[in-house]
C-alpha cells in the first residue's frame, strides 16, 4: 500500500475543539460553497452524500442483513463465445468446436480453453455455469444484470418495464456496508449500454457513475481541513443550504443528513476509497494499467472500503466477435487476444481478494448477455445466441471447484441443469443475506417479487 498521506482527508474525530469561531463567509468562499453544493447535496453523480445517508438509515429500519458481503459483476459485454471460454467442445466438428485447444484443471474433469491458463490453475476458486438460458436476454445489459427474464430491452422508451437492477436492490434492501460510500457504483465508460440502474426504485438507488466521481470526494484547493472544522460558526451555512435539500425530508431530518455529510467529507472514506495513487506500483503493475486492470483494481478497493455492488465493463461491445469484418473482429483476430488480458484480470482480482481476507465476503460473477452461435459463420466469428451460455462465479461463501449444467455435443443447447437469470438473481440476494423471496413496491404502491415465478438460489452453490 502507498505510504503517501494527504492531511486534508485525514478524519475530523478529536479535533473539534480549540478552533477558532471564523465566519462560515470567511471558511467558505463563493465557489467553496459550490463545491460543498456539487458533493454534498448538487446530485451530481446519481447519488448525493445525504441520500447515501438516507439509504443507510431505510436500510436500518427495514431491518438490513447482518451479513456483511458485497459483489462485484464483471461486465462481458457483448456477449462471450461459450465454446472457445469456459464449455470447450473438442469432440464437435470442424466447423463447430473452437479453433484454441483445451486445458485441464486442478480440479478433474473440467477442461477450459487453452488461453486460461491461471483460471485453470486456480480452478478451486471458481465454479463454472455451462446452463444459463439467455432467452430472455438481448443486446442489453437490461436482463441478467437485473436477474429476471422480465426485464428486457423494448426499444420503446420503456426497456426493463421499470424493473430495478442487482444492484439497485442490494442499495435498497442491503445499503451501504460503511458510512461515507454509496451501495452501488458502476465502472463503465457507457453507463447507458453497459450498466443498467435503478428502474422505479427511482434516482435514489442508481450506481454511482465511479468513473466521474474519481478526486471529487477530496477538499478544494485552498480549503485546510482545521478550518471546515468549526461547526458553529458553519451553522448559518447549512440553514441556507437546507433550502437546496431533498425536500421531501422534514427539516430536522435534512439537518441531519446534511450535517452528516459534512462529516463523510471530512472522514474522506470516499475520497480514500476512489483513490487508486493509494495503492502501490507493485500492485498497479500487478492488476495491469490498462481499463480492466484499473478497473478491477478500483472495484477490490471499493468493496475492500464497505460498497456493497460493484458493476464493472472493460469496453462497450468488447465480446461482440461477430467477425473479422466487424469493429472488434472474430473468434481467432478479435477473441484470441482477450483471452489472456481476462484471464489475468480475473484472477488476479479473485487471487488478491483471496490473500486480503476478502473471497469469503465478495461474490465474484464474470458474464455477458448471452452466448455465441455454435457455427462458425463465413465471416469467421459467432453470431449472438440466447438457447444458452457460460459464465463463472467465484468467492461469497459459494461451493467452488466446480461445472454446473451441461450442453449438448454442440454447445449451443442445455442438456443438463437448465437455470435462468432468476435464478442467478436469486442467488446473489441469498449471498448479500437478503431475502430472495421478498418484494419491492412499484410508485404505483404494487408490491412486486424480487425473483418471478419458480426462480431459486442455485442449490448446487448455495
Amino acid at each position: 500500500m502507498n505510504a503517501r498521506h494527504d492531511d486534508q482527508h485525514i478524519s475530523a474525530t478529536g479535533r473539534l475543539q480549540g478552533m477558532g469561531h471564523r465566519s462560515a463567509d470567511s471558511l467558505l468562499s463563493a465557489g467553496h460553497r459550490r463545491w460543498f453544493l456539487k458533493v454534498g447535496l448538487g446530485g451530481a453523480f446519481g447519488l448525493t452524500l445525504p441520500q447515501m445517508l438516507q439509504l443507510r438509515a431505510q436500510a436500518e429500519s427495514t431491518g438490513a442483513p447482518s451479513r456483511k458481503t458485497s459483489v462485484i459483476l464483471i461486465w462481458l459485454s457483448g456477449g462471450p463465445s461459450q465454446i472457445d471460454t469456459w464449455d470447450p467442445k473438442p469432440e464437435a466438428p470442424i466447423e463447430i468446436r473452437s479453433p484454441f485447444g483445451h486445458i485441464p484443471t486442478s480440479v478433474p474433469g473440467i477442461d477450459l480453453i487453452e488461453h486460461f491458463p491461471k483460471q485453470a490453475a486456480m480452478m478451486d476458486k471458481f465454479a463454472v455455469i455451462r446452463s444459463m438460458d439467455a432467452t430472455a436476454s438481448n443486446h442489453t445489459p437490461i436482463t441478467f444484470q437485473a436477474g429476471n427474464p422480465k426485464a428486457k430491452r423494448t426499444d420503446n422508451g420503456k426497456d426493463g418495464d421499470g424493473i430495478p437492477s442487482m444492484g439497485s436492490l442490494a442499495a435498497k434492501f442491503v445499503g451501504s456496508r460503511r458510512e461515507g460510500l454509496p451501495p452501488f457504483v458502476a465502472l463503465a465508460d457507457s453507463m447507458v449500454s453497459d450498466v443498467y440502474g435503478a428502474g422505479h426504485l427511482g434516482n435514489l438507488y442508481q450506481p454511482v457513475d465511479g468513473m466521474k466521481v474519481q478526486g471529487k470526494f477530496g477538499m478544494p484547493e485552498g480549503v485546510a481541513l482545521p478550518r471546515l472544522q468549526d461547526r458553529d460558526s458553519l451553522r448559518r451555512e447549512f440553514d441556507r443550504m437546507k433550502r437546496q435539500a431533498d425536500t421531501s425530508l422534514g427539516l430536522s431530518q435534512q439537518d441531519r443528513y446534511v450535517r452528516e455529510a459534512y462529516d463523510m467529507v471530512l472522514s474522506g472514506a470516499a475520497h480514500q476509497a476512489f483513490d487508486l495513487s493509494r495503492e502501490s506500483d507493485a500492485t498497479r503493475e500487478k492488476y495491469g494499467r490498462n481499463s480492466l486492470g484499473e478497473k478491477t483494481l478500483l472495484a477490490r478497493r471499493l468493496v475492500e472500503s464497505g460498497v456493497t455492488f460493484v458493476t464493472l465493463s472493460d469496453a462497450w461491445g468488447h465480446w461482440d466477435h461477430h467477425g473479422d469484418s466487424v469493429r472488434w473482429g472474430g473468434i481467432e483476430k478479435g477473441l484470441k487476444p482477450m483471452l489472456p488480458k481476462i484471464d489475468h484480470g480475473v484472477t488476479t482480482l479473485v487471487q488478491d481478494l483471496a490473500d486480503r481476507g476478502l473471497l469469503d465476503t465478495t461474490l465474484v460473477i464474470v458474464m455477458g448477455e448471452f452466448g455465441r452461435s455454435p457455427r462458425i459463420n463465413t465471416d469467421l466469428g459467432r453470431d449472438h445466441w440466447g438457447p444458452v451460455m457460460s459464465m463463472i462465479m467465484a468467492g461469497g461463501g459459494i461451493k467452488t471447484g466446480q461445472a454446473i449444467g451441461a450442453t449438448d455435443r454442440t454447445g449451443g443447447y442445455i442438456k443438463d441443469y437448465p437455470l435462468g437469470p432468476g435464478d442467478l438473481a436469486a442467488t446473489v440476494f441469498k449471498v448479500l443475506g437478503m431475502n430472495p423471496y421478498d418484494h419491492w413496491t412499484t410508485p404505483q404502491g404494487r408490491p412486486t417479487p424480487l425473483v418471478e415465478g419458480s426462480a431459486a438460489p442455485i442449490r448446487a452453490l448455495v
